[in-house]
């Protein structure tokens, strides 16, 4: 046994040997591919860079200036055959001093941690206390109506659904009442909406993230920490008839679109001199941390994908882009931009990969136009490429926020998600606690190697299955 493991690591380290996979083509270019990401990777030292030396990138503000301008230089520093911005009007909204919140229970006040809603109106400078309404989705609060609703503040309390595997799953069925509540509880005569912050985990980090009043009245919102909505829960359901209130003090304010960019770097194709696959992430973040997994990842592995291609020295058939989108969190600016200006000049789009789902290990890559025949026949012919890098699992499923404008614009593309192992990424996503230090360097760099493999994949082969 000594003596087989002996040759194997002999083999491994000579790069003649390649686990489970024929030395075909492709299976020694994707070789070639970890080789350089793994060994030679700048992915994890770029977004050391972009978290603290630039830090927070919240759309319209300094931090997002400055980290277009630093995107621009280091795409520009590895050669790349076109590099250059592209306008994009964005939202320019501002948390202000720090926000206060405390339950009020008789003489009790209990404070809690809580951060206000992205793209909320403030309170008065005095604050708001009002009498709590606990509820666990929209449909109750429709359910209750204005006579209920009016002149309290709502309490949407609805937990991540522990039952899915996927836990982007379990957050896109709680999103709802972060994205709407505010609007629908304004509209029954709400003075204010607290939520319970969108997380499995139970600890006092808030989670903020956007949310959109539509043409309702526009009423105050901030998310709570879990621990804190357990507790308020606990003390309602105590009160014994007693009121239990909340004050709410936050000094947010929206202030005219400004103009930001969409970071753009290009390798040419050698034989389709208008086909393009587009690889991305965005380069904005809310402004309570660094936005290291969310999503300084994302672009660190969009730019590394293309650095990696040169550095092997392949030329690919289509051009290569990797876009950092600006305003993915309050907007999506970016992705509506980019899509807009690819009809414009008539640009022809085979596929799109969006990595935005953290820096973690990677299991694989969703897509969103796969019809089972597409399924059976992309695992048929990739899947035991990808398999020996443990990125195998090809789905069907969502492509991303930022890509999604371009299947309106370009009907025959095929969008694509990255999917990285998703146990730990709603524990930090949106919340103080997403930092350069709870990025993991290999994890980082395999997710890079794996988005280039499936670049090349689909730029040697297409996706005609």
């Amino acid at each position: 046994m000594k003596f087989k493991i002996a040759v194997l690591v002999a083999l491994a380290m000579s790069g003649l040997y390649l686990p489970a996979v024929a030395q075909s083509t492709d299976s020694v270019m994707l070789r070639k591919i970890f080789d350089e990401a793994l060994v030679n990777g700048k992915c994890y030292e770029n977004l050391r860079y972009l978290c603290k030396r630039i830090g927070p990138r919240l759309s319209g503000s300094a931090g997002a200036a400055k980290s277009v301008q630093w995107s621009k230089t280091l795409m520009e520093s590895y050669g790349f055959d076109k590099v250059y911005l592209q306008e994009v009007m964005v939202p320019h909204w501002e948390r202000g001093q720090k926000e206060q919140g405390f339950i009020v229970a008789g003489n009790k006040r209990v404070p809690v941690a809580l951060a206000a809603l992205g793209m909320s109106v403030s309170t008065p400078a005095t604050g708001i206390t009002a009498p709590v309404v606990e509820l666990q989705s929209l449909k109750e609060l429709e359910a209750l109506g204005a006579e209920k609703i009016k002149g309290k503040i709502v309490f949407f309390n609805r937990p991540f659904d522990s039952r899915f595997i996927e836990t982007g799953s379990a957050y896109g069925t709680a999103g709802d009442q972060r994205n709407a509540g505010p609007g629908m509880a304004a509209k029954y005569g709400a003075v204010a909406v607290i939520v319970r912050s969108l997380t499995a985990a139970i600890d006092d980090f808030p989670h903020t993230g956007g949310t959109n009043y539509g043409s309702n009245p526009k009423i105050p919102a901030a998310a709570i920490s879990t621990i804190a909505a357990n507790k308020l829960s606990a003390m309602l359901k105590q009160s014994n008839g007693q009121p239990v209130k909340f004050f709410l003090k936050t000094n947010c304010r929206t202030l005219p679109d400004v103009l930001s960019y969409n970071v753009i770097g290009e390798i040419k194709g050698s034989d389709n001199g208008n086909k393009y696959i587009t690889v991305g992430g965005h380069l904005d973040s809310w402004d309570l941390a660094e936005g290291a997994h969310d999503d300084g990842t994302g672009v660190m592995q969009s730019a590394e994908v293309l650095r990696v291609f040169k550095a092997i020295g392949y030329k690919p058939k289509n051009n290569i882009r990797a876009v950092f989108f600006m305003n993915e969190e309050n907007g999506h600016k970016g992705g509506i931009k980019y899509a807009e200006q690819a009809k414009a000049d008539k640009e022809e789009h085979i596929a799109a990969i969006e990595t935005d789902e953290g820096g973690f290990t990677p299991r694989g890559f969703s897509f969103e136009r796969a019809t089972p025949a597409f399924l059976t026949n992309i695992n048929k012919q990739w899947k035991k490429l990808l398999e020996p890098y443990e990125t195998d699992r090809l789905v069907a499923g969502g492509g991303g926020t930022d890509i999604g404008p371009l299947k309106e614009t370009h009907p025959g593309i095929q969008l694509i998600g990255f999917r990285p192992d998703s146990q730990r990424y709603f524990d930090i996503h949106h919340t103080p606690n997403d930092v350069f230090e709870n990025v993991n360097k290999r994890e980082l760099e395999l997710g890079a190697a794996s988005i280039a493999s499936l670049v090349y994949l689909i730029d040697q082969h297409g996706l005609s299955f």
